[in-house]
């Protein structure tokens, strides 16, 4: 036997103990069967289809059905960012999907950045057409030649429109639901200025309300940053960035983007008004910002475990499941009803207070499988990840009491039936904090800060973020990621879908770190040795 067969044989016997390890003892079908920290791959796609918040499309490779649960949690984000940006005079609209090639080709460098992910439609019915056209990548080329349009003087600044719509994005060869789809769900702002200023304190203001959207309402942390010249938004003068990072993986995720595009595509568009101070003409500063239903899969990869979801009581569309429990075929009818009316009279009692609340009331399961199901959602019923578990059986009538259980921790108390409707808000905001808290202590153990080479790559193979002083410069990033490329060999079975990537930058982060500081003039980058301007955040990513 060859030394490479030997070598693949190795490879294929680790991955035959990884699956083995990677099995729950004793896993229903209906529930997860995998651990997330041994085959995540196969842990993620569980957890969303066993909990129907996604299906597979099966006529399209990359694309998928987003199903109730999951475009809930969609909902809830729009609610709140559209709510959010109205404060700020933005205004919905929608652009055609579609795009000629000479406007899209029209910006070269913003055309070059998303050339290979571009699809044309070619064909109406059996017919070629004489001009194809393309389906969005994007919208900055569908929509400012009307900004030039409609912008004519500084009395029509600020401009500032924002569309909730998809958008596709087909060249990929691994896709992963929510995370790389050839179709996703995003909203996408685009505004114009008279002045840099203005453009600035906008980009910034966007940035902190994606903050809010991740931190605040799905529990996830977030480092928020400015990204290099090279990892740019193509054709923008720069663009701000919240990189979200995913433990088990050790892999991070560009969670949302705010841009700021300077005068680059009003030069091209041009879209042009007269200063009022000397009426010569000006272009307008522009920006464009966006998040997407990535945030979906970001959540859920951070905050699941081998249950199943564990949903942020701020996204989950039940917040409280009601269980009646500890009847048995002893149960006497009379007991049995008054059970059941006391868990509608609670869920009514929560949903008063705006709790968002559900009793299961379903005879034909047994209490154990009713816990399965709320927990991992296994069948039909849409809920899962339901935040807080009420149990009331006869015997907590008997003691007016009701057992609560946390989906986030496990942890049981028994409480009083009369505070409920006190207590159960108070949870439910504990949940969400400790869920933050929790996933942010994790993120920040897992950024590191390196101050020499030798320790990049193994601070890097150990699941870890790693902080450097850098020079910011594009030739130097090119060669970090080929230098922290990681290889296979005869000793290591790695997932086809894991990080085999090398490192880039995610970005420099607005919070830099003061232990040690940079130096001006004095503090060199760990890579090439030039003098280094800032601390820079490089990992393996999404």
């Amino acid at each position: 036997m060859s030394n490479v067969d030997k070598a693949e044989k190795k490879v294929s016997s680790k991955k035959s103990a990884k699956k083995a390890d990677a099995h729950i003892e004793g896993a229903s079908q209906i529930g997860i069967e995998v651990r997330k920290e041994v085959d995540f791959s196969t842990w993620y796609t569980q957890v969303l289809k066993r909990s129907e918040m996604l299906e597979y499309y099966e006529e399209v490779s990359g694309c998928y059905i987003i199903r109730p649960l999951a475009y809930n949690i969609w909902q809830e984000i729009q609610n709140f960012f559209d709510a959010e940006i109205k404060k700020l005079g933005v205004e919905d609209t929608y652009f055609p999907m579609f795009v000629s090639q000479r406007q899209l080709e029209r910006e070269k460098d913003h055309i070059e950045g998303f050339a290979a992910e571009v699809a044309w439609v070619t064909k109406a019915g059996s017919s070629n057409i004489e001009n194809p056209v393309a389906i969005r990548p994007t919208s900055e080329t569908v929509m400012y030649p009307y900004f030039a349009k409609w912008i004519r003087t500084y009395r029509d600044l600020p401009l500032k429109l924002n569309q909730w719509c998809n958008v596709v994005r087909w060249e990929f060869k691994n896709p992963q639901p929510f995370i790389r789809t050839r179709e996703f769900l995003w909203q996408e702002g685009h505004t114009a200025h008279f002045t840099k200023e203005e453009a600035d304190t906008e980009v910034y203001k966007i940035l902190e309300l994606y903050r809010q959207v991740y931190e605040d309402m799905l529990a996830v942390p977030v480092i928020r940053g400015i990204k290099s010249e090279k990892e740019k938004f193509a054709g923008g003068l720069y663009t701000t960035t919240l990189e979200g990072f995913i433990p088990t993986t050790g892999r991070g995720v560009q969670a949302a983007t705010s841009h700021c595009l300077g005068q680059n595509f009003s030069k091209m568009f041009d879209i042009v008004i007269e200063d009022p101070k000397d009426a010569k003409k000006v272009h307008v500063w522009q920006n464009s910002w966006g998040i997407s239903t990535r945030s979906i899969g970001v959540m859920v990869m951070i905050h699941g475990d081998n249950k199943g979801l564990v949903l942020p009581p701020r996204v989950a569309a039940t917040q409280v499941i009601v269980i009646p429990c500890g009847i048995t075929s002893k149960t006497t009818e009379d007991d049995k009803k008054l059970v059941e009316s006391k868990v509608n009279d609670v869920v009514e009692e929560l949903k008063s207070v705006g709790i968002k609340a559900k009793a299961d009331l379903r005879e034909n399961y047994s209490p154990g499988y009713k816990y399965n199901h709320w927990e991992l959602k296994a069948s039909i019923i849409i809920l899962t990840g339901v935040p807080i578990r009420l149990e009331i059986g006869p015997r907590d009538l008997q003691n007016q009491q009701s057992l609560m259980v946390r989906r986030d921790n496990g942890s049981k108390e028994p409480i009083p039936l009369a505070d409920l409707v006190s207590r159960i808000p108070d949870t439910l905001k504990i949940i969400q904090k400790d869920m933050f808290e929790r996933a942010k202590k994790v993120y920040d153990d897992h950024v590191k800060i390196v101050l020499k080479w030798e320790d990049f790559v193994s601070t890097l193979d150990g699941k870890n973020f790693v902080m450097i002083p850098w020079c910011e410069e594009v030739s130097c990033e090119t060669s970090i990621k080929e230098k922290s490329t990681r290889h296979v060999t005869e000793e290591e079975a790695e997932d086809e879908k894991a990080p085999s990537m090398g490192a880039k930058s995610l970005c420099i982060p607005l919070e830099q770190p003061n232990d040690p500081p940079i130096v001006p003039g004095e503090t060199e980058c760990i890579s090439c040795g030039k003098l280094a301007k800032s601390y820079a955040l490089f990992g393996r990513s999404y």
